[in-house]
C-alpha cells in the first residue's frame, strides 16, 4: 500500500452541494439587494473560503464578505446544508480504503460543526478517524491551512503516505503547500484543466479508481 492516509475534501468530492450552497448564497445577496438570475453563476462558491468568494466575485469588502457568511449561515445551518445529495460510489469507495486499513481523515473548508452534521446525515461519519474543518471565526479557512492544521494534529506521519483527494484546485495546491501527492476527481465543479493545471498527481473519474490508487 503506497498511502497510509486519505485526506478528503467534502463539497464536491464526496457530496453534490450545489443546491444548498447556491440557495445559502442567494439568501445573502437578497440581503444586499443582489439577485442572480441563474444558480450555476454561483457554483464558484462551492469549495474555496466564502468571504473570498463574496470578495472575488461580488467586490464586498472584508466586513461586507464576513457579514454576508453570517447571512449564508443564517440558511444553511437548518435548510442548506441538507439540499445535498451523496455522489454514486461514495460508500462503498470509503469501505474499500477501510479493508485496506488506510486511515481516513475529512479535510474541507466548511466549518466542523456543518461538516460532521452532512457527514452523520449521510452515514459517513463511522467511515472517518480524524476531522479537519475550517472555524467559524474564520482562523482557519484555507484548505492548506486545514491541512496543515490536521497534520498537526496527526503528529509525526510520513507525508509521503498522504494523498489528498479533492475537486479544485484549490485542494491541489493546498496539498501542494504541505508536502503532499494529490488526486483531482472529476465527478465535482473543477474542470480537468483546473486540477491538471493546479499539478495534482492523479486523475479520477469516479470515486472505484481511490482505492486502487492508494
Amino acid at each position: 500500500m503506497k498511502y497510509q492516509y486519505c485526506l478528503f475534501d467534502l463539497d464536491g468530492t464526496l457530496t453534490d452541494p450545489a443546491i444548498g450552497i447556491t440557495n445559502s448564497v442567494m439568501y445573502a445577496l437578497a440581503k444586499y439587494g443582489i439577485q442572480v438570475a441563474d444558480r450555476s453563476e454561483l457554483y464558484p462558491f462551492i469549495g474555496p473560503p466564502l468571504a473570498d468568494s463574496f470578495m472575488k466575485y461580488f467586490g464586498f469588502t472584508a466586513e461586507q464578505a464576513a457579514q454576508a457568511v453570517e447571512y449564508y449561515r443564517e440558511y444553511f445551518r437548518d435548510r442548506g446544508i441538507f439540499e445535498n445529495k451523496l455522489y454514486e460510489g461514495i460508500p462503498e469507495m470509503l469501505a474499500a480504503l477501510r479493508e485496506k486499513g488506510v486511515t481516513i481523515a475529512l479535510a474541507t473548508s466548511k466549518p466542523y460543526e456543518f461538516a460532521v452534521r452532512i457527514l452523520k446525515h449521510f452515514s459517513l461519519y463511522e467511515y472517518f478517524d480524524h476531522f479537519g474543518a475550517a472555524t467559524m471565526d474564520g482562523r482557519i479557512s484555507r484548505k492548506a491551512d486545514v491541512i496543515a492544521d490536521l497534520l498537526a494534529r496527526l503528529g509525526d506521519v510520513d507525508r509521503n503516505t498522504v494523498l489528498m483527494i479533492g475537486d479544485r484546485d484549490q485542494d491541489i495546491n493546498g496539498a501542494k503547500a504541505n508536502g503532499l501527492a494529490s488526486v483531482g476527481v472529476l465527478w465535482g465543479y473543477g474542470s480537468e484543466e483546473e486540477l491538471q493545471g493546479a499539478g495534482a498527481d492523479y486523475l479520477a473519474a469516479e470515486p472505484a479508481e481511490i482505492p486502487v490508487l492508494v
